[in-house]
């Protein structure tokens, strides 16, 4: 019985992937495309839009696919791909706008119940401005740290900081709203 490691089939893909192997960069593709999909519309609301995107992010991912050494999850390397062709996306559409409030408050943000659905997380993220929902995003989900946010976009790290706290405040009212109207008592 020959027992095929995972890791050696990726590494194996991603050779023929290089190579302009149509077949293996279909595969790659049918692989993560449903992740990144999901990646790509954190950030961006319109579905549509964010598929053109993640399509966009594919093809960076196949023109340097050479670049990429086998240090680290090769899903990781896609997933930051398609993280900064949001950004530029964004930034492009001069879509996100940053306040220079260099007040914050860290808190605790505990609010999310399990209760409620993936979609009206989504929903109640969607309902964030740019800013704060690519802030948002960057730090609770992908979990980069408020410097490397800073340098990724160009902002102050109290910048960042600030952005998280005021998207961190209005999902806490939007949740307590919620529960609200679910209790009926709103």
């Amino acid at each position: 019985m020959k027992i095929i490691h995972l890791h050696q089939e990726e590494t194996e893909i991603i050779k023929l992937a290089v190579e302009n192997n149509r077949q293996a960069q279909q595969q790659i593709y049918s692989r993560f495309s449903s992740k990144m999909l999901s990646v790509c519309r954190q950030y961006i609301k319109d579905i549509q839009l964010a598929e053109d995107v993640m399509i966009t992010a594919f093809m960076k991912v196949f023109t340097n696919l050479s670049k990429f050494e086998n240090k680290g999850s090769f899903e990781g390397w896609i997933r930051r791909i398609m993280v900064n062709e949001c950004i530029s996306y964004l930034r492009v559409q001069k879509k996100v706008k940053f306040t220079e409030d260099e007040i914050y408050v860290e808190e605790s943000f505990n609010a999310i119940d399990s209760k409620f659905s993936t979609d009206q997380i989504q929903l109640l993220i969607d309902a964030l401005p740019d800013g704060y929902r690519m802030i948002f995003n960057l730090y609770a989900i992908e979990g980069y740290k408020h410097n490397e946010i800073a340098k990724m976009l160009g902002i102050n790290e109290g910048t960042s900081k600030s952005q998280l706290s005021h998207a961190r405040k209005m999902l806490q009212t939007q949740i307590n709203t919620l529960k609200k109207q679910e209790n009926g008592t709103e």
